[in-house]
Order: C-alpha cells, then sequence, then structure tokens
C-alpha cells in the first residue's frame, strides 16, 4: 500500500512546533505533500531538508514568508520539477512534482496551493488566471503521464463540501466560477475524460467528516464550521487503486487537516 498524506503547514516552523514532525514519524507516509512552508532555502538547510527520515524536495516562493510547497519522500524520485512553466505564478512557489518513472509506469506525485481571492479582488482576479492557466497544463501532463495531485485547491466543489455553503456563494472558494472549474476538470459526467477527486470517489456523501480547513475566527474548528479545500486529485487509472482515507483531526498542527489516501501501489 502506497500511503500519500497532503497538509498545508500555513508556516514549516510553527507546523513543526506544534508536533507534525512527530505525528509523521508514527504515520509513516510514503509521502507528505506540504504547502503554505512559508520559508526559504537558507531557512530550511539543516532543519527542514528532512522529516521523520523522508527527504524534501521545494518550490519556494521569491517573497519571504510567503506560500511555497514541497514533498517529502521515502523513495528517490527519477526527476523533479519546479514549477510549472508560469512566467506568474511560479515566482509564488505553488508547484512541485516529483516523477517515479520506471519501464512499466510513469507516475507523478505533485504538490500544489493553488491561490486564495479571500483579500479582495486583486487576487481573486489572479486566482481566475491561474485556473484558466493550470486546467491546461494538467491536461497536457495527463495525456502523457499518470499522476496524483495532491494539495490546497482553496475551491470547496459542491454544497455538502463546506457547512454554510448558501452564505457563502459570492464569497472566494464557493463562487460559480470557481466550481464550474472544479467540474470541468472532474469531468464528472465522463469519469474517464478528466481527474478524479479521490475522496469523493470513497466518500461520495460524506458531509461534516469531509472538512479539512475551519476559519480561525470564532468558534469555527470547535463547532466544525469547515470547508473541504485540501483534495487528492488522480487520473483515473491511478484513482481506481485508492482503497482508504483518513482526514486526521486529533491533533491540530495549522488551520488544515492531513489527508491521507492509501493507495494499492508500490513505487
Amino acid at each position: 500500500m502506497f500511503k500519500l498524506t497532503s497538509l498545508n503547514l500555513n508556516g514549516i516552523r510553527s507546523a513543526t512546533s506544534k508536533g507534525v514532525e512527530a505525528w509523521i514519524a508514527q504515520s509513516r507516509p510514503d509521502c507528505i505533500c506540504v504547502q503554505e512552508i512559508k520559508a526559504q532555502s537558507a531557512d530550511m538547510q539543516g532543519r527542514f531538508e528532512e522529516l521523520a527520515g523522508l527527504k524534501g524536495y521545494f518550490h519556494f516562493a521569491v517573497k519571504k514568508g510567503y506560500s511555497g510547497v514541497g514533498i517529502y519522500a521515502r523513495h528517490e524520485p527519477s526527476d523533479v520539477v519546479i514549477g510549472y512553466g508560469s512566467s506568474e505564478f511560479d515566482t509564488e512557489g505553488r508547484y512541485v512534482e516529483l516523477r517515479f518513472d520506471t519501464p512499466a509506469r510513469r507516475l507523478s506525485i505533485i504538490s500544489a496551493y493553488f491561490p486564495s481571492g479571500s483579500s479582495g479582488e486583486e487576487r481573486q482576479l489572479a486566482k481566475f488566471r491561474f485556473l484558466e492557466e493550470f486546467h491546461p497544463h494538467l491536461m497536457r501532463l495527463k495525456a502523457e503521464r499518470e499522476f496524483i495531485l495532491c494539495g490546497d485547491i482553496n475551491i470547496a466543489h459542491q454544497q455538502i463540501d463546506l457547512k454554510n455553503w448558501r452564505s457563502n456563494q459570492k464569497n472566494s472558494g464557493f463562487l460559480p466560477e470557481e466550481r464550474a472549474w472544479m467540474t470541468k476538470l472532474l469531468h464528472i459526467s465522463d469519469p474517464t475524460g478528466g481527474l478524479v477527486d479521490v475522496y469523493r470517489q470513497l466518500q461520495p456523501e460524506a458531509t461534516d467528516a469531509c472538512y479539512t480547513w475551519w476559519s480561525n475566527r470564532g468558534q469555527a474548528y470547535a463547532n466544525n464550521v469547515g470547508w473541504r479545500l485540501d483534495y487528492h486529485l488522480a487520473t483515473p487509472a491511478i484513482a481506481a487503486l485508492a482503497r482508504t482515507e483518513e482526514i486526521y483531526k486529533a491533533q491540530k498542527f495549522s488551520d488544515h487537516a492531513p489527508i491521507t489516501v492509501g493507495y494499492e501501489l508500490s513505487l
């Protein structure tokens, strides 16, 4: 079983101070995709290059203390791809891809952090630009290889993916345009055509249990007023190998919860 975890750290220093490394050592994923490292290369050296015996591969933002993604892996990749070729968004540290290629299979594990538009119109427009260019990138990649994209997508796709869907229909993360983008990506009417939302494949009806992010305002976490923003998105053949899922909530490492899926494959 290949155990793959995704977690938005909301700062690697903060998350490690809250025990995330000990949890990784205990849960033993083969790979953990992390987002919002909020660190630079120099900050990682000698401390965060490895976590719990897993070697890290990173895409850092140019801006200090901002964004940044990584993958900690137990196995050595055959290739590492930093960024997806965007003149605008590759400076923001949003994409790292590890390739595990054999004569029998070409497989990628991707950690991605989609922009948030919640801070205002300017960032929402940037988010729309990201979505517009990221969809064709994923479709080109799908034509060439199998992959699992893990990350903070910053979109709740369906009404069952957030607690208060009625009051959030005009808010970033649940806008009609964002949800339509997800529907297009997933090709729900034709599962062989697009990517697969792996959690929803395994838990098609889950509501309150599906949330992975909670606002720091009020008592959102205590009252489970959450959103499902963190995903495993896989090509259909790989998604068909998914067997188990877990959203871990016994400890709180950041404002997101780690989501783990077990796949019946080996690297």
